[in-house]
């Protein structure tokens, strides 16, 4: 597998797990940071089917991004993190009705660019 096929692996794996964070706390709905409510939404994230598999997927892409870093140079793999970014602005556009503004639409060239520009250093 080459190391950009690996990239891109754990950067979906990672940007699934933010939808799947997303989906799941939805469920759950707003809570406060306090001492009263951390217990209660920890159950319930716990036992909460797309948290439990968002993190999953987080713990994967990690394993993944290890093998990535033994591979390429950090400055040449972290770049290409951003494409995420990208996946999880369309994602959230898809699944939740998110606003992908023209301003947010050309920030996902610009980033687009970017990772072009950087994976052509490599």
């Amino acid at each position: 597998m080459s190391y950009f096929s690996l990239i891109m692996v754990g950067v979906l794996l990672n940007a699934a797990a933010q939808i799947l964070l997303k989906s799941g706390m939805m469920r759950i709905g707003h809570f406060e940071f306090n001492w009263n409510e951390l217990i209660p939404i920890g159950l319930q994230a716990a036992l909460t089917p797309a948290i439990l598999l968002g993190l999953l997927c987080y713990v994967v892409s990690v394993v993944i991004w290890m093998a990535v870093l033994s591979r390429v140079e950090v400055s040449v793999a972290y770049p290409m993190v951003s494409i995420g970014y990208i996946i999880a602005a369309i994602a959230g556009w898809y699944f939740f009705g998110e606003a992908l503004s023209a301003m947010r639409v050309g920030g996902i060239f610009v980033i687009i660019l970017g990772v072009y520009m950087v994976s052509k250093t490599a």
